[in-house]
């Protein structure tokens, strides 16, 4: 069974208990690592400016405290390989269900993909 390394832990650490909660479920049933709990001001204009995020400071769920989102990616990762973005979504939104909290995937936003993405609904 995948674990989480110190880094998506304390990544995790930041974020809503609930996402916690889910992030913890789904790892049980596929191996990914997440890269960004919280972000801070300079965090996310940096991410707004490489065109990473569609929202400035302090618009994203990201900026909260806790965060409201977090990103992660399959492990391992492959940019290119979009249909592992996709499995991981399968696994999230089933680790969602099991734990009782609605999520939103990025890549069901409309307009813009970003698979890493997830979210409290």
């Amino acid at each position: 069974m995948p674990t989480f390394s110190k880094r998506s832990l304390d990544n995790l650490a930041a974020c809503h208990p609930d996402l916690q909660k889910v992030a913890h479920e789904a790892i049980k049933h596929f191996d990914f690592t997440v890269i960004c709990g919280h972000r801070g001001k300079s965090a996310q204009d940096k991410a707004y400016a490489e065109g990473r995020s569609k929202l400035r400071f302090p618009d994203s769920k990201h900026n909260k405290t806790p965060a409201l989102a977090f990103d992660a990616t399959p492990h391992p990762l492959d940019w290119d390989d979009i249909e592992s973005f996709h499995t991981m979504a399968v696994a999230m939104k089933t680790a969602a269900k099991v734990v009782g909290v609605k999520i939103k995937w990025g890549g069901d936003f409309k307009g813009f993909f970003d698979g890493p993405h997830y979210e409290l609904a």
